[in-house]
Order: structure tokens, then sequence, then C-alpha cells
């Protein structure tokens, strides 16, 4: 009997060494970042504060207007928070624009929710270019009235300090496209 506990005894202890070592080796290999993960990466180094002009080339009227983006690494880092509003104006979301959306890895995809001031919450899939500049989401279904919605965005970064940003809203099926030319205020 004291044999087959010493026996047990040297096979737990083995194990627990073996264990120990395949962890080891684990935690000593860096995981390879997924696409969504090195597009996430390339997303929050917009971090920050930016303003500048926006073109809407359907509405005319609209266009040359200053904006103001907000950009924040949130939840840990597992998150990027995009706040626009017309530069200048009080957040005041019962008399001005304010969207929010909202950035993250899920699973193998990385994941934009925009909640519109439509009232709806479309949520977008990106894909970074071969470059590494360009973040382009593409829509992959809407919570909320459909009818009028964001549809399309992309994200490209000039340098350090400037990026643009390419917006598409559907109008009853109508495309209206904004470009923001934004330079970093921080």
């Amino acid at each position: 009997m004291k044999s087959l506990r010493f026996l047990l005894f040297v096979l737990t202890s083995l194990s627990a060494v073996a264990f120990a070592q395949s962890d080891a080796q684990k935690s000593s290999v860096a995981p390879v970042p997924s696409e969504a993960q090195k597009s996430f990466a390339t997303m929050k180094t917009l971090a920050g504060e930016w303003e500048g002009p926006v073109t809407v080339p359907e509405m005319p009227e609209m266009s040359g207007g200053k904006l103001h983006v907000s950009l924040r690494v949130t939840s840990r880092g597992h998150a990027l928070v995009h706040e626009l509003q017309e530069a200048g104006t009080p957040l005041d979301a019962t008399k001005y624009d304010h969207p929010v959306t909202m950035l993250y890895v899920d699973g193998d995809q990385f994941t934009l929710i925009h909640y519109c001031d439509a009232g709806n919450r479309p949520r977008m899939t990106g894909k970074m270019s071969p470059d590494g500049k360009t973040v382009e989401f593409e829509l992959k279904d809407i919570s909320g009235d459909p009818e009028d919605h964001m549809h399309h965005s992309m994200f490209t970064i000039i340098d350090a300090n400037h990026h643009t940003e390419d917006w598409t809203f559907m109008m009853k099926d109508k495309p209206i496209h904004a470009h923001f030319d934004l330079q970093r205020k921080n």
C-alpha cells in the first residue's frame, strides 16, 4: 500500500511539473494578433481630439462646417469611443447632433456600432487595407428603423496628426457621403 501511495505521489508530481513547463512554454511565445486585433490597434492610435471641415457633395449647404471628433480608448483598452459634434457647440443632445460610435474586437471581427441620431444602431465590420493606413467598415445589420441609417465608414490615417473619415448615410435608399478632414488638436 505504501508503494502505491509513493507511485501516485511521483505521478502527480511529474504531471504538475509537465503542466508547469507546458504553461511556461505557452507564455513565452507571444500570440500572433488577428487581423481584427491589428485593425483595432491601428484605430487606437487615433485616440485624442480632432477638428476639421466636412464636405458633403450631395448637400453642398452642409459642406465647409467644422466638426469636432473625440476618440477615447476605454474599458481597459477593449473599446474605442468615437464622439462627433459640430465644433463649438455644447454637448446638448436636445439641440445638437452628437452621435456616438463604439469600436471593439468581437471574436475574429473588428466591430463598429454607430448609435445614430436617426434612432437606430447600425453594426458594421471592418478590415484594414494591405498598407495598414485605412480601415473600412461594411454594414452587417441594423437595430431599429433601417429607413435612414449609417451604411459605411472608412478611416484613413495620413500621419500621426492628420486623418480622414468618410461616412455614408442612407436616406431612403439615397446615399449621402460625408468626408471629414481632421487635424489633431492635442
